[in-house]
């Protein structure tokens, strides 16, 4: 049986995740309900929590959204329900008929779609749908949240003679009003009400002459309230019809109550579902807050969290906008024990926290955020010595409070015990203090209890690096800006980086080299080798990094060439299919005019007509039967890849035209002025000659056997050989 310690609870801080969730409810017994959450004892009740969540946070994401649970609690109704020759006021009716009709729709909703919230269906399964309450309740009262007048043949008597009366009182007091206005008695408000009763504003002087009941005055004195006595007896007749009239309606509201006590199991159950749904809608809303998943549930003692997020630290960073460093762990049988070490600030703390209250969370009904393929377990024990717990109620020191811890985790550690234990060992004489906590670690490494301890002590992650069910585990520090990188590795222990971080700090270097003076040499060469692996061990993961990074560059490319080829293949062929159907039918089309000029030379018709036949036969031979279907999807497509083509062809011409317009855009360059002497030659010719004379534009030239005359615009100036 499952049994977590409430200290474990504080430790962790999941009280402080059950207020965030209570904070998601709309009810206020959701909220009284979230925060009396604890982990659960049965592992089936368990598992079937976790699946109500899971499905709820499935309603986000789709069309069907649970439909909407608020309600007012019902619990003084119920109370009075218990209670005989006791009855519901109208407001009370009211709550009980919007609790029904609540209900009833979330469990026909429920059962519509059980496909999608099988579990959710079940969890209501055994409440009854019902309109019969609904139904007593409007029958009697009004949408206005009155008592209707057919409620009961003698109520609806008794308001019409009330009805009756009161036209009497408004006649008569009208009549009076203007008897006295015209005596000049009033003040000029002339009238007003008290007590629910229409009165004459009286002057004060003229009290005595208004008979009638004194109602009150003014504050001054000046004005007199009377009721005119004309309207006393019908005021009597109606404050009697009026009393016979509640006794009416309390007697008609008793009635529906004995009806409805019959409905009291049925009623609780509509609180109680609606409150669990309330209790399951909050813990959906906070999953969706962190991304969190139901991870799957080893029957094994096997735990796994990939990309683990501590909740609290998540959400505080996501609304301040700063990133969340997740951490990837696991225990298994193989690997009982962890044993984390490093420098101080590194998040050490922050991982052991997070697998504990992540553990909790899960045995508790919570999802979590972790990634999907993570493996989770369930512990019947966790353990935990978290923080400085100083009692001075109890005249306890640290160090004696640790030991009392011990103690207890010595009664009570086994294999199905996770432990968690921070800054393992401190508080006392470090060499004693630690020899101590390593007694303490293989009492429960010989328990095969499950756990994750932080330390300094090097003694500790010796005997880690001893043992085959324990390993060490380290947070990455970056050696050159000595900042914590936040990042779990296991495998490996880490330094402390004491002397790193003191002079990062500013502490003189001459006072560093003092204190490592005064250690043991052996112990500082330790310390050195640690860090000098660690730094390694970073440039390592620097490395692996970069190196998955175009592993994934190089396999996105080869894909995106692949499509590429994939897509030129299918275009070759669609081409080469286009360029065989036309050259089929140039071949057809040359047939033809074959015979046609056969035809033309000897006019054998019959001949021709064998012939066109014979042609016909040969090439509906070589087509396959086609339905008329293919042969509209195979036209269809032959009209695609002939409009890509001439696209094709429409931008190599548009090319060319273009190149051909700058060809003819480009300036000429300057012509050479040609003298005397200049050896020459035509645009369009390669014999070479010289200049013997210029004249009117045009040249001698002297090719040595022959000289002719050739316009000056013909010639081109040939450049001397160098």
């Amino acid at each position: 049986m499952i049994n977590i310690h409430p200290k474990t609870l504080k430790d962790l801080e999941f009280p402080t995740v059950l207020l965030q969730v209570a904070e998601l409810c709309i009810t206020a017994l959701g909220k009284s309900e979230v925060l009396s959450i604890i982990p659960y004892k049965d592992e089936s009740t368990l598992k079937r929590e976790l699946h109500y969540t899971n499905e709820y946070v499935a309603s986000f994401a789709n069309d069907n959204r649970i439909p909407n649970h608020g309600f007012e609690a019902i619990t003084k109704e119920l109370k009075l329900l218990g209670i005989e020759n006791t009855y519901l006021e109208v407001k009370s009716l009211q709550k009980l008929v919007s609790i029904s009709l609540t209900s009833n729709s979330i469990l026909k909703f429920l059962k519509k779609f059980n496909e999608y919230y099988p579990n959710l269906n079940l969890l209501g399964q055994h409440i009854e749908v019902t309109t019969e309450i609904v139904d007593e309740v409007d029958r009697i009262v009004d949408r206005f949240g009155d008592v209707k007048d057919d409620a009961s043949p003698l109520l609806s008597e008794l308001r019409q003679g009330i009805n009756k009366l009161k036209g009497k009182i408004n006649s008569s007091f009208s009549s009076s009003l203007n008897t006295y206005h015209n005596l000049d008695y009033l003040d000029d408000i002339r009238e007003s009400v008290v007590d629910n009763k229409r009165v004459l504003a009286v002057k004060a002087m003229y009290r005595r002459k208004v008979k009638g009941a004194i109602m009150g005055g003014s504050k001054t004195g000046s004005i007199v309230y009377i009721e005119p006595e004309t309207t006393l007896q019908y005021s009597r007749e109606l404050n009697n019809l009026e009393y016979e009239e509640k006794e009416e309606v309390i007697k008609i509201l008793k009635s529906v109550t004995d009806l409805i006590r019959d409905y009291l199991p049925l009623l609780n159950s509509y609180q109680e579902f609606l409150t669990k749904i309330d209790v399951i809608s909050a813990k959906a809303k906070y999953a969706q807050s962190m991304d969190a998943v139901l991870p799957e549930i080893s029957n094994d003692k096997e735990l796994f969290l990939k990309d683990a997020y501590h909740p609290l630290l998540y959400l505080t960073n996501k609304e301040k906008k700063e990133t969340t460093y997740p951490q990837t762990i696991g225990l298994n049988k193989n690997s009982r024990i962890i044993v984390i070490s490093g420098p101080n600030a590194g998040g050490k703390s922050i991982t052991l926290k997070t697998v504990g209250l992540l553990q909790v969370m899960i045995q508790s009904g919570f999802l979590i955020p972790v990634h999907e393929r993570s493996t989770v377990c369930l512990f019947e024990r966790i353990l935990s010595d978290i923080g400085d717990n100083q009692s001075i109620e109890n005249h306890l020191s640290t160090y004696s409070y640790r030991l009392k811890q011990m103690n207890y985790f010595l009664k009570k550690c086994n294999a199905k015990t996770l432990f968690l234990i921070d800054e393992f060992g401190t508080g006392s004489d470090p060499e004693l203090g630690g020899a101590l906590a390593e007694a303490f670690l293989e009492v429960f490494y010989d328990r095969k209890a499950f756990g994750i301890i932080t330390t300094h002590y090097s003694n500790l992650k010796l005997l880690a690096n001893e043992l085959p069910h324990m390993q060490n585990a380290n947070m990455l520090f970056n050696e050159k800006s000595l900042e914590p990188m936040y990042k779990l590795v296991t495998g490996q222990a880490g330094s402390s980086f004491t002397f790193e971080v003191a002079q990062k700090n500013g502490i003189p270097y001459s006072l560093i080299n003092k204190a490592k003076k005064k250690i043991e040499r052996g112990k500082v060469r330790f310390d050195a080798t640690i860090a000098k692996l660690q730094k390694q061990r970073s440039r390592l993961e620097k490395t692996e990094q970069s190196l998955k990074a175009n592993e994934k560059k190089k396999l996105s490319e080869a894909e995106k060439l692949e499509v590429t080829n994939d897509r030129i293949q299918k275009k070759l062929e669609s081409y080469q299919e286009l360029y065989d159907s036309n050259q089929r039918l140039i071949y057809l089309g040359q047939k033809v005019n074959d015979l046609a000029e056969k035809f033309m030379d000897n006019k054998r018709k019959r001949e021709l007509m064998g012939e066109l036949f014979k042609l016909v036969q040969i090439e509906n031979s070589k087509r396959k039967k086609v339905s008329a279907k293919q042969k509209r999807a195979e036209k269809a497509k032959e009209k695609q890849v002939k409009q890509e083509a001439e696209k094709k062809v429409e931008v190599i011409r548009q090319k060319k035209k273009e190149e051909r317009k700058k060809k003819k855009e480009k300036p000429s360059p300057p012509k050479p002025i040609l003298k005397v002497g200049d050896r020459v030659r035509m645009h369009d010719g390669r014999a070479v000659g010289s200049i013997d004379t210029i004249e009117k534009n045009k040249a001698t030239v002297n090719y040595g056997l022959f000289t002719t005359n050739i316009s000056m615009d013909l010639l081109e100036l040939v450049e001397a050989k160098k």
